[in-house]
């Protein structure tokens, strides 16, 4: 799937939470990306070098949806883009989720929550949803019609106090395939379970990426086999995920 390098338009932007920006895009890159993809933004302000990795959290045809945490000056700039503005974008890129399971449960943690929405109107079957917040929501109306949701929150403020496994445990959720997105603790733990009750997953990794397209190998995770750009047991995140059979990375 080639990825190209445009200037898109902002259609809309809205704050949905404390920090959080839900930003429609009018791209043609929507048409071509699959869900668990990401699109990197750049920044106006030209002393900011690299884009920034974002997922796409849904698409229609001719526009994608991107939700992002502002976490410095390159993402608090999108912030500021209001509807019309011109915005430089390059996509699809990575490899998305397989979209070949049923009964699928769908784990999303923070910011690994929006892909989980694309991937929940995707897949076939049944579909449940748990997504973790430390406690402020965001996104739980939009899974309405296209999966079960449960949430589980750090302070207990909605949902299961706890994390994502606490409110899978509590309220004897199950599936046939795991999907998850979110931070690495939560990875771990969602890979840990996965292995004991014996279901395959599928894992996209949250990393901090440079250049976005695999040149660099500045985002890699340990592997159970060869890369065949560096003939080493590591794999780019960034070109050979983000998403990966949770049996071939190694997250110790």
């Amino acid at each position: 799937m080639a990825k190209e390098k445009q200037t898109a338009a902002v259609i809309r932007q809205e704050c949905i939470a404390t920090d959080i920006y839900s930003m429609w895009i009018e791209t043609s890159i929507a048409d071509v990306s699959h869900p668990g993809q990401f699109i990197s933004v750049y920044p106006k302000d030209r002393s900011k070098l690299l884009p920034r990795p974002i997922s796409i959290c849904e698409t229609a045809p001719g526009r994608l949806r991107i939700v992002y945490r502002i976490a410095g000056s390159g993402t608090a700039e999108f912030a500021g883009y209001k509807s019309g503005d011109p915005i430089e974008i390059l996509g699809p890129l990575g490899n998305g989720f397989p979209l070949d399971g049923q009964d699928a449960l769908l784990i999303g943690g923070g910011i690994g929550i929006p892909p989980m929405l694309s991937l929940a109107k995707a897949l076939p079957g049944k579909k449940t949803v748990v997504a973790g917040y430390k406690s402020e929501l965001f996104l739980t109306e939009d899974f309405a019609g296209h999966a079960d949701l449960w949430i589980a929150t750090e302070d207990g403020s909605s949902g299961t106090k706890g994390t994502v496994l606490n409110a899978i445990r509590e309220n004897h959720l199950t599936g046939s395939v795991i999907y998850a997105c979110g931070p690495m603790p939560m990875l771990k733990a969602v890979k840990e379970y996965a292995i004991e009750q014996g279901i395959p997953a599928w894992i996209s990794l949250e990393e901090r990426m440079a250049c976005g397209v695999g040149a660099c190998l500045g985002c890699v995770v340990k592997t159970t086999g060869k890369d065949e750009h560096s003939n080493v047991n590591n794999a780019r995140i960034c070109k050979d995920g983000p998403v990966f059979d949770a049996k071939e990375v190694d997250l110790t």
